[in-house]
């Protein structure tokens, strides 16, 4: 086998060929940093300097685990380990434990939440599903940052903890003491790490017999490793020094976790000898994609910001990022599904547009909107394919199929497939109805993947495609779907988008009201989240903020600061420039609330509505929002409703011009609008 790198360029290739030894390699957004240290392994192999079954690439998510063995085996490289952490260290500590702790028998708890309920139940705390959920986050970073109940109260004293800190490290001592019942003791996974680096730590034997298996690391996403992490990485190095690392501190948004990009920014301290690499050419944007997301990134401050990369977007230029503002979510998210349609009309694959937020509360209103509008979407974050309700019984389905017919293969084994799950619901057009077509489109997904893998794998039959499925499922990388993702910022770490919106920009939410409170640290994490949502995008970035929560509320929202200083704010008052003020056209006086801007005139002045017209429009209203099954300001609010009555549109270009409505509520609404205002000319 002999490594072919000219498909580097010439960062890649001097990070790919770095001496054997410590090697940062400092990869921004869209740098191509799995294909470099795929390459920088291979090479190590090709040139003798490491041999496959010694080396452990370790990454921070299954399917990145399972993209970087696909591609060593592309390249004819079979035999690395390339796992998570946790599933390294539970693989590990399955071989090693009888020498730690002989015929004690341990189980791996995989569900953690009813235990702290437990605990929480007995100190008579609240066991509300938020409540638990915030108390198991606050163990889980505890145990990430080294810390024991003991020295939790203090620890916490500057966080923002569910319960009295106190009372948080009584919770964690009685998880900690239920685990340990007398069939054994319980290892969670952050159990897992503490007990692998304690083995190493703790016996000669072990480190001498695991040193000797792997010689070679390389750690992903660096800037997101925990003090646990490091800790376990410390364990398996020893005295040696063979460790790549790569990462970008500009990505670094999990401290909540416990994750701290400190490592990544020490790294050439603990290694003077380290070679260091950045990689800055972004194949994945245009140059207007990279220019914003240097700009973002440009206004940071504290440490990380030091250490900071340029990127240069290689791709053709596009077009400029686009910001706008509204007066409300509705409209704001009206407005998305437009835009939206309008990509899709210019031939935009649904699947590679997406609506980022910042927490998942957001994603609401852009879901009604899209429906509104008949645009297939799927959210990121929400249940996972393999565990959907129609998934797991299209596979129970296909195990049955197998038993009778288990050696199907090539395009017989599709056909099976297709036939397997028609009486499941996957037909040949899409259904109509939410819940149907949602139950069709995951069907309709299993079946196109296992097309996909029947073609990769010729010689497959059913028995192997379903041994593929579970490996996909393990790996939890879930199958294209023909639809626009909706997901936080959070979730869209590691994706990519032909086209972006990023949306809620507000004051309070990005930066999100707590991380304002906690500080400036936490509110440049925050810059930092915005910054990889920036990055998501290859061609078309929109950005947008709502001044209020609904139709008709109070317009006090700020759009975010993070935008100050980079794209001017249409609703600042300056001297040379102040905002047109909308006057009532009954008595001229300047309009206040929302309410009156979308009517034209004060609340209190008369209206020239003909007599029935506003009752009927809400009859209309009434009766259009129970068969859509949404509440009735969905479809058309008061004010909205009065407008309508005073204009008295005669087309649809007319309603267009009606505060408060726009081409989505035409297209769904307008003809049966016009036809309740015909019966009043």
């Amino acid at each position: 086998m002999s490594v072919d790198l000219r498909d580097l360029d010439s960062d890649q290739l001097q990070a790919a060929t770095a001496p054997r030894g410590p090697v940062a390699i400092l990869a921004g957004a869209g740098t191509g940093k799995t294909r470099t240290i795929t390459y920088r392994i291979a090479h190590l192999i090709d040139q003798g300097f490491a041999s496959p079954g010694r080396v452990l690439a370790v990454t921070f998510t299954n399917r990145a685990a399972g993209e970087m063995r696909h591609r060593l085996g592309l390249m004819g490289i079979g035999g690395v380990q390339a796992r998570t952490f946790h599933a390294a260290a539970l693989r590990q500590l399955r071989y090693f434990w009888p020498q730690v702790a002989g015929d004690l028998p341990w189980r791996l708890i995989d569900n953690k939440f009813s235990l702290v309920g437990r605990a929480a139940r007995s100190l008579g705390i609240a066991t509300d599903t938020e409540n638990i959920r915030d108390l198991l986050g606050e163990i889980e970073w505890a145990k990430a940052t080294l810390i024991a109940p003991d020295g939790y109260a203090e620890r916490a004293q500057n966080r923002k903890t569910p319960e009295p800190p106190d009372k948080v490290a009584e919770v964690y001592r009685r998880y900690e003491e239920l685990k340990t019942t007398p069939e054994g003791i319980g290892l969670d996974f952050d159990d897992l790490l503490l007990h692998t680096a304690g083995a190493l730590e703790n016996s000669s034997a072990i480190a001498e017999e695991f040193r000797e298996q792997y010689r070679t690391f390389v750690v992903d996403e660096y800037q997101d490793v925990t003090p646990l992490q490091q800790r376990v990485l410390d364990a398996w190095l020893g005295e040696r020094d063979d460790l790549t690392v790569v990462g970008d501190a500009n990505q670094t948004i999990y401290s909540f976790t416990g994750a701290t990009p400190d490592y990544l920014l020490n790294f050439s301290r603990k290694y003077p000898h380290a070679t260091v690499v950045k990689l800055q050419r972004d194949y994945r944007s245009t140059p207007q994609v990279t220019n914003l997301a240097n700009e973002v990134i440009g206004k940071a401050t504290g440490r990380v910001a030091g250490t900071r990369l340029k990127l240069q977007g290689m791709r053709p230029a596009g077009p400029d990022p686009e910001f706008d503002s509204y007066e409300d979510e509705p409209s704001e998210a009206r407005a998305v599904a437009g835009r939206i349609r309008s990509l899709l009309d210019k031939g935009v694959p649904a699947h590679e547009i997406a609506v980022l937020y910042r927490i998942n509360a957001q994603s609401a209103t852009f879901e009604q909107a899209l429906a509104d509008a008949g645009i297939v979407y799927q959210v990121r974050g929400g249940e996972e394919f393999f565990q959907r309700a129609e998934i797991r019984q299209a596979i129970s389905q296909l195990v049955r199929v197998a038993q009778i017919d288990g050696l199907a293969g090539g395009e017989r084994l599709t056909k099976v497939v297709a036939a397997a799950l028609a009486p499941l619901g996957l037909t040949d057009t899409e259904p109509e109805g939410a819940q149907a077509r949602e139950r069709w489109q995951s069907l309709k997904a299993l079946a196109e993947l296992s097309e996909e893998l029947v073609v990769a794998t010729p010689d497959l039959d059913l028995n192997g495609l379903l041994r593929k499925l579970q490996e996909r499922a393990a790996a939890k990388h879930p199958p294209t779907m023909e639809g626009v993702t909706l997901a936080s910022l959070h979730a869209a770490k590691g994706l990519e988008w032909d086209a972006v919106f990023l949306v809620g920009l507000t004051d309070g939410m990005l930066p999100i009201t707590h991380a304002i409170k906690a500080g400036q640290e936490q509110i440049e994490e925050e810059r930092r989240l915005f910054y990889v949502g920036v990055t998501r995008a290859r061609e078309y970035l929109y950005h947008s903020y709502a001044k209020a929560r609904q139709e008709g509320g109070r317009a006090n929202r700020k759009r975010s600061r993070f935008l100050d200083g980079i794209v001017a704010d249409p609703d600042a008052v300056t001297t040379s420039r102040r905002p047109r003020t909308q006057r009532c056209r009954v008595c001229g006086k300047p309009l206040e609330t929302p309410t009156a801007k979308v009517l034209g005139r004060c609340e209190d002045c008369p209206s020239d509505a003909g007599e029935g017209v506003f009752e009927a429009l809400r009859q209309w209203r009434l009766a259009t929002a129970t068969e859509n099954q949404v509440p009735a300001y969905i479809v058309f609010t008061d004010a909205t409703l009065m407008a309508l009555a005073e204009a008295m549109p005669e087309s649809l270009e007319e309603m267009l011009s009606v505060s408060g409505i726009g081409p989505v509520k035409v297209q769904n609404f307008g003809e049966e609008v016009l036809e309740v205002l015909e019966q009043f000319r």
